[in-house]
């Protein structure tokens, strides 16, 4: 692990990392640190061949200025002129001594989402010294005030060994919802993928969260365990968030590039990946599983088969539970359709294929390129690249 110090290091302006989460996809990104500390996972493309570092203390304080500066800017040119035209930026750059277009872009973007929320990157932004979090979070609170939501990932492994009143501080000082990958709850596929955590962990690392006053969102990945483990990850995955009870579940549905280890593992036979309709059969039976919690689940994901899967528990249980048994029931040649029409973004769910005409458009393109139950998968592998 790099650990740059600033003294040392020169402040090189404003820097946003490569990802977030889709429900973060108007916040301000905030960078602490630099890639993923455990960048092990077979399944993952993000990080790899990147270092891990820390940012320092007094880089991330910089940004935080530098983005409040042209926040404060902008919105006295939108005072101004009823709305923000490219001329006032202009002139907001050429008044700036060591103007920062990365952290001006960044203000201005946020603006257009409505700066109601901030997500902190990269990959597990807690493994700073709580201290230092705490520096970081203050700064936001003085900067920007009218905030709602700070959020930020972290490994269920970098959690559990927090106390617990450093995390009670942490929530304190306005970190307000903790997105963490659990992936399955089974430690049979946790061990196959590297994904360096147990059950144990991330249940233990779940209801910290929880008991801190934090919002908590779990991601699962429907497919992660292969044809053999597939009901095994289905069930334990269900048990351990049982445990949990997260306020948020969210699903990413399994897809293999060919730059990430676990392809290679696919490709030598190792690993058999599920089909659309087993994933579906998985994920049926990871619905029926859940039980006595009221999480809200969400299918906020490209990748994922079906994404009008969405609702409260326990009420909306039995409505999701539909939507899959749905798809399980309909016939061969419908479930091609549906799949193809899915990953085309012309469908969002099986309800959609009661629309005549955007059903007659893709069983047409399915026709024309002689799309069948015998060749589907293969097709949709291609498709999904993509998106990847």
């Amino acid at each position: 692990m790099s650990r740059e110090k600033s003294g040392k290091v020169p402040y090189k302006g404003f820097e946003q990392g490569p990802i977030r989460p889709p429900s973060e996809a108007g916040s301000l990104l905030i960078r602490i640190t630099r890639n993923c500390p455990w960048n092990r996972c077979t399944f993952c493309p993000v990080y790899k061949g990147d270092h891990f570092s820390l940012r320092p203390v007094e880089h991330v304080l910089k940004d935080i200025e530098s983005v409040h500066r042209y926040v404060l800017r902008i919105k006295e040119s939108a005072a101004q002129n009823g709305r923000i035209f490219p001329a006032d930026l202009q002139k907001i750059a050429a008044s700036e001594e060591g103007y920062d277009r990365k952290a001006l872009n960044a203000a201005l973007q946020w603006g257009t989402n409505g700066m109601r929320s901030i997500f902190l990157q990269d990959a597990n932004s807690l493994i700073i010294k709580p201290e230092r979090l705490i520096t970081i979070l203050a700064r936001l609170q003085e900067c920007f005030p009218w905030v709602e939501r700070v959020t930020s990932y972290a490994r269920s492994h970098t959690i559990a060994r927090i106390s617990d009143e450093n995390l009670r501080l942490i929530a304190a000082a306005g970190l307000n919802r903790i997105h963490i990958g659990m992936e399955s709850g089974s430690d049979t596929v946790l061990a196959a993928v590297k994904k360096g955590v147990d059950k144990k962990t991330h249940i233990l690392a779940g209801l910290k969260v929880k008991n801190a006053g934090m919002e908590l969102s779990e991601y699962v990945m429907p497919g992660l365990g292969g044809v053999s483990l597939s009901k095994e990850h289905a069930m334990e995955t269900a048990d351990a968030l049982n445990a949990i009870n997260p306020d948020f579940i969210r699903l990413r549905t399994l897809a293999i590039p060919e730059h990430v280890e676990l392809y290679g593992e696919y490709r030598e036979g190792n690993f058999e990946k599920l089909n659309g309709v087993e994933t579906a059969r998985e994920l049926l039976l990871f619905l029926q599983q859940l039980d006595g919690i009221t999480s809200y689940l969400k299918s906020d994901h490209i990748l994922n088969l079906f994404e009008d899967l969405e609702g409260q528990f326990p009420e909306d249980k039995g409505g999701m539970v539909a939507i899959v048994s749905d798809f399980l029931a309909m016939p061969a040649t419908d479930q091609v359709m549906y799949q193809v029409g899915r990953r085309m973004g012309m469908f969002r769910g099986t309800a959609d294929m009661e629309d005549g005409g955007r059903r007659e458009q893709v069983r047409q393109i399915c026709e024309r390129n002689n799309i069948t139950p015998a060749n589907v998968d293969a097709v949709i592998d291609e498709m999904m690249k993509r998106f990847i």
